[in-house]
């Protein structure tokens, strides 16, 4: 079997993923038949699993979760491919919805208006090695000494990535189930904190306190991640992840089970399967750093900016003079202060945050020869503006890392 992958960016993944080819393709774009033909010619099946959580500047529920695929149902159609299989969500058929459900649904509906071998999946919260999504999540939480309750989360039936995975390899056998909506959920049954709570065991860390959070601290970090979205980001938590997790995720794994002849695995059953790896403990301890680390960062550079052109533009000025620079004082006072402050929004934006980095790091080196040449005296100034200057360009480096979300 040869596998081409779709993605919206390739890069890195060819490099780690090596199937037979790959397509570049943004699904917010291919919303016709003819942005996929081209792609169609000798594949026999189609497996759609593409999702995004909420609207952003980056994603569009809309068009990835109903518009492409419908463009691409079409195309199979046209293109003579009978097979597709297609990755919905749990429970868009009983009401509630958000944005991201509803747009699920629209999606399945779509697909059963074609005539196509479908199966249309809707897996409850997926979880696997992999650390991405709800597994992601899950372990960022497990690492809080001090756990935030949701007093109003559903309950979930956790399912193994890898048992998804062995799903879609049995439905593309020929002979498969056709025309089947199957749901995948796992054998427990867990509250949103219990979940938590054995991720934490596993990594082999005390039980954490739970504590029940006031109601508008937990609204305000919804917002808050909404807008980080529109900055780009993708944070797992964002009001649609909270209708989501008062849904809950639960379903009747009969038919899946009788269909496939597969046994999911619970949830602790994988977890004693496989014990945690340092590389898991440091996942899970840096995975809420890494907005606070970001977020630090840039508001570092930007309140930098703020201050020479505020109320330290005189002593910024005063030192350049001192120094000799003379007639370039103020211009270069001015030029620095709007560099941190460009810089500080560039890191803010998930597009051009690499690059900010890149010109923060360039800077910083900059500044220490600059002030080197121009105000040795300043590293024996026993408040140390030399000397910190290396745990910021460290707090760069790292950074860096941080920005990959796969």
């Amino acid at each position: 079997m040869e596998v081409v992958g779709v993605a919206r960016a390739v890069g890195e993944d060819a490099r780690r993923l090596p199937v037979a080819s790959w397509i570049e393709l943004d699904l917010r774009d291919a919303l016709t038949p003819g942005a996929w033909l081209p792609h169609l010619q000798n594949v026999d099946a189609v497996v759609n699993a593409a999702g995004v959580l909420q609207d952003s500047a980056r994603d569009s529920t809309g068009a990835v979760h109903r518009d492409a695929p419908a463009a691409l149902w079409k195309a199979c159609e046209q293109a003579g491919v009978r097979r597709a299989i297609h990755f919905s969500a749990m429970g868009v058929d009983r009401g509630g919805l958000s944005d991201f459900s509803r747009s699920k649904r629209e999606g399945d509906e779509a697909l059963k208006a074609r005539e196509l071998d479908w199966v249309i999946l809707r897996p409850s919260v997926v979880v696997g090695r992999p650390a991405y999504g709800g597994s992601a999540l899950f372990r960022g939480l497990a690492a809080l000494p001090v756990l935030p309750r949701t007093p109003d989360a559903g309950p979930l039936d956790i399912v193994q990535l890898d048992d998804v995975v062995e799903t879609v390899a049995r439905l593309l056998r020929p002979g498969a189930p056709a025309k089947v909506e199957l749901e995948l959920a796992g054998p427990e049954r867990l509250r949103f904190d219990q979940v938590v709570a054995s991720y934490r065991s596993w990594l082999g860390w005390k039980p954490a306190r739970v504590i029940a959070a006031p109601g508008f601290l937990m609204e305000a970090g919804y917002r808050l991640g909404d807008l980080v979205g529109w900055l780009g980001w993708r944070p797992p938590v964002r009001s649609t992840a909270r209708r989501e997790i008062v849904r809950g995720a639960t379903g009747d794994p009969s038919q899946w089970k009788r269909l496939t002849g597969i046994e999911p695995r619970s949830l602790s059953a994988a977890l004693a399967a496989e014990p945690a790896s340092v590389q898991e403990r440091w996942f899970a301890g840096l995975y809420l750093l890494k907005p606070v680390a970001i977020g630090t960062f840039a508001l570092f550079w930007l309140l930098t900016g703020i201050v020479s052109l505020g109320p330290g533009f005189h002593v910024a000025t005063w030192l350049m003079e001192a120094a000799g620079a003379g007639p370039l004082s103020v211009p270069s006072v001015i030029a620095g202060g709007v560099a941190d402050i460009l810089v500080g929004i560039g890191i803010l934006v998930r597009r051009t945050s690499r690059l900010a980095l890149i010109a923060a790091l360039g800077l910083s080196i900059f500044y220490i020869v600059a002030g080197t040449l121009l105000h040795p005296e300043l590293w024996r100034d026993p408040l140390g503006p030399m000397m910190k200057i290396w745990p910021i360009l460290a707090l760069n480096l790292i950074c860096f890392p941080l920005l990959r979300e796969r």
